[in-house]
C-alpha cells in the first residue's frame, strides 16, 4: 500500500550566524525533537504562501521574502515527506513559539547539539558547511 506523501514547506529563519529553531510537541510525529518551522502545504497553496501562513500561525514572524534552500523527500517508513525548504532573512516580528512550543536562537555552528528528525540531518550538513 503506497502512502501519501506530505509536503511541507519549512523555514530556515536567519539572522547573522544564528537560526530559530523549534521543539516539536511530544504528541506530535517525530515528538521531543528539535526542528525548522513550517508546515503542510494545503493543496491551493504555493510553497511561498504556505511558508508564510505557517511561519506566521507557528513563530509569529510576517515573511517578506525567501530564497529556496533545497528540497528533501524523506520515507520515515510510517510517513513520507517532502520538504521544500527556504532561507528567511527577510521578516519583520520577533519569533517565538506562538502555538506554546519551545523555540530558541542558535548559533549555526551549535545545531550538532540538538537532536533532530532523520530529514533535517542534509539540512544541517548543507547549512554547516
Amino acid at each position: 500500500m503506497s502512502q501519501k506523501v506530505v509536503n511541507v514547506a519549512v523555514g530556515i529563519i536567519l539572522r547573522g550566524e544564528q537560526t530559530y529553531i523549534c521543539k516539536r510537541p511530544d504528541d506530535k510525529h517525530q515528538g521531543g525533537l528539535w526542528e525548522f518551522p513550517g508546515g503542510k502545504i494545503e493543496a491551493d497553496e504555493t510553497t511561498t504562501a504556505a511558508l508564510a501562513r505557517e511561519l506566521l500561525e507557528e513563530v509569529a514572524i510576517e515573511v517578506h521574502s525567501s530564497d529556496s534552500f533545497m528540497l528533501i523527500e524523506h520515507d520515515y517508513g510510517d510517513k513520507q515527506v517532502r520538504l521544500d525548504i527556504h532561507k528567511v532573512s527577510d521578516f519583520s516580528g520577533e519569533p517565538h513559539g506562538a502555538e506554546g512550543q519551545q523555540g530558541r536562537w542558535v548559533a549555526i555552528s551549535d545545531l550538532h547539539l540538538y537532536a533532530f528528525p532523520k530529514a533535517n540531518q542534509a539540512i544541517l550538513e548543507k547549512l554547516c558547511s
